[in-house]
C-alpha cells in the first residue's frame, strides 16, 4: 500500500468524523465498532479461503478501514496515536524474533515457538498466567487449538504423536462407555474431551481444526446444493425422497 493510499484513507475517515461529516460515523466509538471488526474479519477469511482475489482485496480494504477508524477514535480522545500503535507492533515483532533481528539461534520450529512464548512472558506482569491473554470470545474450536498450542509452547504436551493418538483412543472409549451407560452429562463431557484431544492431534500434524472443518463444511454444502439441483431438475422434492435415493444421489455428485 502506497503512502498516498494510506493517507487518503485516513483523510476519508477524518472527513466522515469531522464537523461536516456523517452523523453515524461521528458518534462511533471503539466499543461500538467491535462487532463490525469481527464481521468484516469473517468476510475477509471467507474470501481468502474461497480463492476470490477481487473479494479478498475488497474485504482487506474494509478491515483496514475499520482499524484506521478505531485508531482515529482513540487519537481523537487523546488515548494514543496510530503511529504509536504501529511503532509498538514493530518493536514487539523485532523483540519476539531475535533469531531474525539478533544473534539468537533456534534448531527447529518447536524451539522457535517456545522461545516466542518465553519472550512474551517477560513482557507481561509477573502475576499473569499462561492463558490470561487468551481472548475469551474465541469460538470454541479455535480456542481449543490455541489452548493446546500455548500449552505445548510451555512444555505441557504429549511426548510423541503416538502418545497423543493413544489418548485419543482412550477418550473415544470413555465416550462410548458413557453412551452405553446412558449418562447424558458424561456423554456431553466425554465428547468434548474427545474433540479437544482430536484438535491437539491435528495441531501436531500441522492441521488447524477450525479451517479444516470449515473446508469440510463448504464441501458438504457444495455437494448438497448439486444434489438439490438434480432433484429439482427431475421435478421432485428432497423431503419426499427416501434415504437410499438420497445416498445414491450423494455418491453421484461426489
Amino acid at each position: 500500500m502506497s503512502t498516498d493510499s494510506f493517507e487518503k484513507l485516513k483523510d476519508v475517515i477524518s472527513t466522515l468524523t469531522g464537523p461536516e461529516g456523517c452523523p453515524w460515523d461521528m458518534k462511533q466509538t471503539p466499543e461500538s465498532l467491535c462487532d463490525y471488526v469481527i464481521e468484516e474479519a469473517f468476510e475477509l477469511v471467507e474470501a481468502i479461503r474461497s480463492g476470490d482475489i477481487h473479494e479478498s482485496m475488497e474485504e482487506l480494504g474494509d478491515v483496514m478501514f475499520l482499524l484506521l477508524f478505531i485508531a482515529n477514535r482513540y487519537e481523537k480522545d487523546g488515548k494514543f496515536t496510530l503511529a504509536e500503535a504501529i511503532d509498538s507492533s514493530s518493536a514487539k515483532m523485532i523483540r519476539r524474533h531475535p533469531h531474525v533481528f539478533a544473534d539468537c539461534k533456534v534448531e527447529n520450529q518447536d524451539e522457535l515457538l517456545r522461545n516466542w512464548e518465553k519472550i512474551k512472558r517477560t513482557e507481561k506482569d509477573e502475576s499473569e498466567k499462561i492463558f490470561d491473554s487468551l481472548p475469551k470470545g474465541l469460538p470454541p474450536l479455535l480456542k481449543s487449538y490455541r489452548i493446546n498450542a500455548k500449552a505445548a509452547r510451555s512444555g505441557f504436551t504429549h511426548e510423541s504423536d503416538e502418545q497423543c493418538l493413544e489418548q485419543l483412543e482412550s477418550e473415544w472409549k470413555e465416550w462410548t462407555d458413557a453412551l452405553a451407560a446412558g449418562d447424558a452429562d458424561a456423554i456431553d463431557e466425554e465428547f468434548g474431551d474427545y474433540l479437544f484431544t482430536l484438535v491437539e492431534l491435528g495441531r501436531r500434524k500441522g492441521i488447524k481444526a477450525n479451517s479444516a472443518l470449515d473446508r469440510t463444511n463448504n464441501k458438504f454444502l457444495e455437494r448438497f446444493s448439486k444434489m438439490e439441483d438434480i432433484i429439482r431438475a427431475d421435478g421432485k422434492e428432497i423431503t419426499e425422497m427416501k434415504l437410499g435415493e438420497l445416498n445414491e444421489l450423494w455418491n453421484r455428485v461426489k
